[in-house]
This record gives structure tokens, sequence and C-alpha cells, in this order.
């Protein structure tokens, strides 16, 4: 008997010794990574400076989802909605811009998301940063030292156009320094363990977008397919390429599967109007009344398209082949 757990005993430190040493294997692995050092081919993009454009820049900052995750007056809106809906009464006493950052996420299966202030106050980067650099930042996800950004979500902002993305530098060079120290965003070990045995799943965008590549061409704007498509790049992440939905890889079990949004098996959409959709993308619910949850489902960046953007995505996904649900 002694001499069987003996050989227990061995055998469960010769496993943990493994164990630990594949830990380390993989943490110095994910570390090389996290900060390696890209070298970009230089990239001039037009930075306006007249009222119009920063009035654009703030618009695509808005619906794109910067706002949602980085802060502005769309956190005052959203708490005026919820208020709203609960029926209780805000009156707006501040809409000044506040590009202050925010705790996105904090889950152990995945680390500390943290969306960085924006501005050149204390615990910003906004001074560390310039016209190039925010290039690089937001098409490419390469922070101003040339390491990959965390959590970045660049592979949906390297379609932009050299307008929409000036318009856009230009708004957030615009916002008045604001006071938010932050801490780092931080990959967990779980995190780390996925991104290694894993390869499709990469929690620094900057290892999928090809640096190198001649630019994608935008499309016109207009109510055609090819637009909603270049505005609904975001919703590639959680409804796959072919947006027919089913789990997201690389996020919290916790999170729910994205649904269907082809004319395929499963889907809602087809006994969905124009109308219907519109409606939804501006409030929250569903045409049976049923509300959209926000936390998953980012409507309340969605709401700030125009009607021309809306009547664009509505008509895309309309064209998009047909797909079971799941197929991504």
């Amino acid at each position: 008997m002694k001499k069987f757990l003996k050989w227990v005993g061995i055998v469960l430190a010769v496993l943990i010794g493994l164990l630990i040493v594949g830990l380390g294997i993989v943490y110095f692995q994910t570390e090389a990574r996290l900060n390696k050092v890209y070298d970009l081919p230089k990239e001039t993009v037009l930075i306006p400076t007249d009222e119009a454009s920063i009035a654009r820049g703030k618009h695509i900052y808005q619906f794109r989802g910067c706002q949602a995750c980085h802060g502005g007056t769309d956190a005052y809106d959203l708490l005026l909605l919820q208020s709203q809906a609960d029926g209780c009464l805000l009156h707006n006493t501040d809409e000044i811009d506040r590009l202050q950052g925010n705790v996105y996420m904090d889950d152990p299966a995945v680390g500390k998301v943290i969306a960085t202030n924006l501005t050149s106050g204390r615990g910003g980067v906004g001074d560390k940063y310039n016209d190039e650099t925010w290039v690089h930042a937001i098409r490419h996800g390469i922070r101003y030292d040339g390491k990959p950004l965390l959590f970045m979500p660049s592979t949906e902002f390297y379609y932009l156009s050299d307008e929409d993305l000036g318009a856009t530098i230009a708004y957030i060079e615009s916002v008045p320094p604001v006071d938010n120290e932050l801490p780092a965003s931080q990959v967990s070990m779980t995190g780390r363990l996925i991104m290694a045995l894993v390869p499709a799943v990469s929690f620094m965008p900057a290892e999928l977008i090809p640096h190198d590549a001649p630019r994608p061409v935008a499309p016109a704007v207009g109510v055609t397919p090819e637009y909603g498509e270049y505005l609904t790049q975001s919703c590639k992440v959680c409804h796959g390429l072919s947006m027919s939905g089913g789990p997201i890889p690389g996020f919290p079990s916790s999170w729910p599967p994205a649904p269907n949004l082809t004319w395929g098996g499963g889907s809602a959409l087809p006994r969905w109007t124009e109308s219907d959709f519109i409606t939804a993308m501006r409030t929250g619910k569903r045409p049976q009344g049923q509300p959209l949850n926000s936390t998953y489902m980012p409507w309340t960046s969605f709401r700030h398209m125009d009607d021309l953007e809306l009547k664009a995505v509505w008509v895309y996904l309309q064209a998009l082949p047909q797909k079971d649900y799941g197929n991504r």
C-alpha cells in the first residue's frame, strides 16, 4: 500500500511539474506576442478641422461603438433611456463630451478589458498620440509605442474609409481633457491558454489584420447592400462572417449565442419589416415589444445611425445568402 501511494505521489508530482512547465511556456509565448513591436507602413490620412467634419466624426464615434466603450454623452443618454423605461424622469444638465474611458469587462475567463481614457487629462493617452499614431491605433490596433493594443476591435475599423477615419480622429482630438486614471487591460491566464490553444482566437486584433495589404476601397454612400456591409463590420464579431449567429468564440460562456441575421432557418427577421427593424435599432424593442438587452446587443450605439444608414443595413441583411442558424 505504501509503495502504491508512493507511486501515486510521484505521478502527481510529475503531472504538476508538467502543468507548471506548460503554463510557463504559454505565459512567456503570449508575453512575447503582447510585447511585439510592429513597424507599420506610413499612412497619410487628412484630419479635418471644420465643424461639420468634427460633427460627422462624433456621429461615427457614436454609432460605431466607440462611445459605448470609451464614454461620451451617450453615458448620460443611456441613463436617460433607462430612467424613462422605469417610469422616472431625469433632466439632462450636462451635454459635455467625455471620452474618459471605462472598465468594460472584468472576467477571469478573459481578463480585464479597459477602454482607455482618450483625452489628454490625467490617466489619458491623448497627449501620447499624434495624427499618424491615431491611425495606427484605430485602423491597425497598434499602440503609440508600436506594441499591440489588447481588445481594441480594429478588425472592424480597418475598413473605415480615410474620410470617416479622419473625421473620427478630428472629433477625438477636439474633446477637452478629462482626468480619469484606469488600470491597463490584462489577459487572464485562462485567456492566454485560449490564445495559445485556439489559433483563430486572439485578444490582440493586430495579429489578425493584413497591415501591408492594399487598403480596401470603401463603397459609395447609399441605400445599398455594399454600404450596409461597410456599416456593419462590428456585427460580424458576434454574428459571424456569414451573419448566421451561434455561440461566440472567445467570449465568456455567460454570453448568449448570437441570433441568425440572414433569412435562413431559425431567423426571426423574415417576419420583420423595415420599419420594425429601424424601430428596434432606435428604441431597443422588438416588434412584439420584447426588449433587446443592450449588454449583448449594442442598439444604444446603432440608434445613432441616420435613416439612410439603417435602411442600407436592412437592405444588406436582406441580400445576405440564406444560412441556417449557427453556420458562422
